[in-house]
């Protein structure tokens, strides 16, 4: 399997009929759908359609082998980030650098090219808010995101980005990851998060409901938030950081940043239409609430 760095595709004429998908399990409550649909709407590409398809690891390379030529692209979720790794000829070194793929090209030739808009996702979010370099970091928790969160923030923060983890295997997966991404990486226990909340900025990477009881520790004159959760929003940890003005951004800021480069990589059409993309998520998140 090459690294490499994706090449775009030619643009589509508006009328070609391809198709693109999200895959996951569970993946019925992902906003992707609803995001690149509202780029295909915006960008006049009515041939264009995209899907919610639930694949586990197990399913993966079989739904692989049976797609037609009329495929574009795929979104990957969990579980499929690190599985879909052995089923690809090439991948992005941004890919490469954390080992996972959530971006699935078909260039028409045949081969299956991997990339992660994640990461650069992330920093298009971070930069949107004016946060384009930090002096230190905090990352709460391990996971795969945290992996990515790790890789933007090798690449704005100046000094220390300290994880907080919940075992010491975590403990020594991030050490790793720092190792490989060539990050300063100081790994603390998670009896300890309520220290992060002072770093210029902190990157929440947990489930649902995990930070909640750090909201009250939320510093009188808090730095940035990055919480990548969307659903519940706020969370408690959101609404405190809020409360004290502190610079909030969302998992739909993730979301959406990464979508406009999937857009842009799956389509040849550049600049994807960010702010209809917002909306279309924002609406749908509201309609969800409501």
């Amino acid at each position: 399997m090459e690294r490499h760095h994706p090449v775009r595709p030619a643009p589509e004429a508006s009328t070609a009929v391809r198709r693109a998908a999200v895959l996951g399990k569970p993946v019925a409550h992902s906003l992707s759908p609803v995001l690149h649909r509202a780029a295909y709407g915006a960008l006049g590409l009515t041939g264009w359609t995209y899907e919610r398809r639930e694949v586990d690891e197990a399913g993966l390379a079989a739904f692989l082998g049976g797609l037609g030529p009329q495929w574009a692209g795929l979104s990957l979720t969990m579980p499929l980030k690190r599985a879909v790794l052995p089923l690809l000829d090439e991948i992005s070194g941004t890919a490469a650098s954390v080992e996972a793929v959530n971006t699935v090209l078909f260039p028409g030739d045949g081969r299956r090219i991997g990339d992660n808009t994640d990461i650069p996702g992330m920093l298009a979010a971070l930069r949107e808010r004016g946060i384009e370099r930090v002096e230190n970091a905090a990352i709460l928790g391990a996971g795969a995101t945290a992996s990515s969160a790790l890789a933007a923030l090798a690449r704005i923060c100046a000094g220390e980005i300290t994880a907080y983890v919940r075992s010491e295997r975590r403990a020594g997966e991030m050490r790793g990851w720092g190792e490989r991404l060539g990050a300063p990486v100081r790994v603390a226990a998670w009896a300890d998060a309520a220290e992060a909340l002072t770093a210029p900025l902190v990157i929440a990477t947990t489930p649902a409901g995990t930070t909640d009881a750090l909201a009250s520790g939320v510093p009188a004159r808090p730095g940035a938030l990055f919480d990548v959760l969307y659903a519940p929003w706020p969370t408690a940890l959101a609404a405190a950081w809020s409360r004290r003005e502190g610079t909030v951004l969302s998992g739909l800021d993730l979301l959406v940043h990464q979508a406009v480069l999937q857009v842009e990589l799956m389509t040849g059409r550049s600049p994807a239409p960010l702010a209809a993309m917002r909306a279309a998520g924002e609406e749908a998140l509201h309609a969800r609430t409501a």
